[in-house]
């Protein structure tokens, strides 16, 4: 496998190896699976007002303590499995955030009733292909979309938290629905 250097990669990823890592393997490219449209969910919920950075390094610990992301299980979550989850050092210990996990997999679970999939519902709002920009630098990447704007919109509507236009953006980046890398960034062509 070649090795790229720090100048081709989005300056974003370059803080330690498991951030090149996830850049390098999973940033950015097409999901079309359920559970990890949940897993991506559940950490950028998390993530809100924290660093991705952050999230990763947790990563494990959320797979751990969520059912390895299984929606059906998380939905099935006691408020009592919750208080017990929120005593593990593991994940973001924080209130809001982890009962909401439970209300989101419900909301998620509604949504493949309704459309099939999760796939199918998200992909709807970029009309089912990846959204290709052309970005120079980092700071030409928005925080927000008029995707993002109408996916957040739609998904608060049907009670998911957490889902704020610039998490689902996140999300929308993650799960490559966009792609953001940069434009001299080895994986902007590889994913175009």
């Amino acid at each position: 496998m070649k090795t790229h250097t720090e100048s081709e990669r989005c300056s974003w990823c370059l803080k330690f190896d498991q951030y090149i890592k996830y850049h390098d393997e999973e940033w950015g490219v097409p999901v079309h699976d359920d559970r990890t449209h949940f897993e991506f969910l559940i950490l950028e919920g998390a993530q809100a007002g924290l660093s991705w950075a952050t999230i990763l390094k947790k990563r494990e610990g959320y797979r751990k303590v969520f059912a390895n992301f299984d929606p059906v299980k998380v939905a099935k979550f006691t408020d009592q499995k919750l208080e017990k989850i929120l005593l593990d050092p593991s994940i973001i210990r924080n209130r809001l955030k982890v009962f909401a996990t439970v209300n989101n997999a419900k909301r998620f679970l509604e949504i493949q009733k309704e459309f099939g999939s999760f796939d199918k519902y998200i992909w709807s709002f970029v009309n089912y292909k990846p959204i290709k920009i052309r970005r120079k630098s980092l700071k030409d990447v928005p925080a927000t979309t008029k995707e993002s704007d109408a996916l957040s919109k739609d998904m608060i509507k049907r009670g998911f938290k957490f889902v704020g236009s610039t998490v689902i953006y996140a999300h929308m980046q993650a799960c490559g629905l966009v792609n953001d890398h940069i434009e001299s960034c080895f994986r902007y062509q590889e994913l175009s």
